[in-house]
């Protein structure tokens, strides 16, 4: 067979594999491309917050702690609640909700892993500062588990691993030979930077809007999610890498969308009511 059919097939082969392993991220209905299985991903994540438990310091403070669970709480009922109400699946239905709160005054960062594995770290408290923050902080890290970004980026990641590969075989090795050339994975520099960072940007993009949905659906009052930007930019004071390199949208950029999407939000996505 030579080189011509031999991609033509492959071509195809993947085309069709793409198409089967398409969906919709929920409410936005950008198109995904999902092949990891989810269930995966979620029992791996199980396995690391519990080594995260044992090697992080857990905060003693209670009544924040309480607090985080009690937004958690209050979103998981109404993100699960939303989704009824629409008909639609709900895509938290196998979520084995947790809540930690790590004390790093260091770090200002919070997370959800898939399946809904939750950690707050201390120093985000100082930028949240009220209720309201901190609830656009964990609906903006519960939309990426939500909306499966982690299935989408796992999936990404394994087309191009193997993509890469097969090009490096139909070229001869050049790429191998690019890479030694240049002491670094050239092929794989440019593919976070011209695929992988702007995909994820726009993970990162969709994240803050459903974030900010499930913020109001759970009744919390979203016009802070713009103020939390603002003060965390003015935390990294002027830190951040370019966009380009960066897996997140500029502050600048952040903050303006917020303020496009903060009335229609609170019009069209107001409190839920939970029967």
């Amino acid at each position: 067979m030579n080189r011509r059919k031999f991609l033509s097939y492959i071509g195809c082969s993947c085309c069709g594999f793409v198409l089967n392993s398409c969906s919709t991220a929920p409410i936005t209905e950008r198109r995904q491309l999902k092949i990891i299985p989810e269930a995966n991903l979620n029992a791996q994540a199980a396995q690391i917050y519990e080594k995260i438990k044992e090697k992080e310091k857990l905060s003693d403070d209670t009544k924040t702690l309480n607090l985080i669970k009690d937004i958690g709480k209050k979103m998981e009922n109404s993100i699960g609640e939303y989704f009824y109400q629409s008909n639609l699946d709900d895509p938290t239905k196998f979520f084995e909700w947790e809540y930690i709160l790590i004390d790093n005054k260091k770090i200002k960062n919070a997370w959800c892993m898939p399946g809904g594995k939750i950690a707050v770290y201390t120093g985000i408290l100082d930028v949240t500062k009220n209720t309201n923050g901190l609830a656009a902080v964990m609906g903006h890290e519960i939309a990426h588990a939500v909306a499966k970004h982690s299935v989408e980026r796992a999936s990404r990641g394994a087309i191009l691993n193997t993509g890469t590969q097969l090009i490096d075989i139909l070229t001869g090795g050049k790429l191998s030979q690019v890479n030694r050339a240049t002491g670094m994975n050239t092929v794989g520099l440019l593919s976070q930077l011209g695929i992988m960072n702007p995909f994820n940007r726009k993970q990162e993009s969709e994240a803050d809007y459903l974030g900010m949905i499930f913020s109001s659906l759970s009744g919390f009052d979203i016009r802070e999610t713009v103020k939390i930007w603002e003060r965390m930019k003015k935390a990294n004071k002027g830190k951040a890498p370019p966009e380009f390199m960066s897996t997140h949208p500029s502050a600048d950029n952040r903050i303006k969308k917020i303020n496009e999407w903060t009335n229609k939000i609170i019009l069209d996505y107001p409190p839920i009511n939970i029967s």
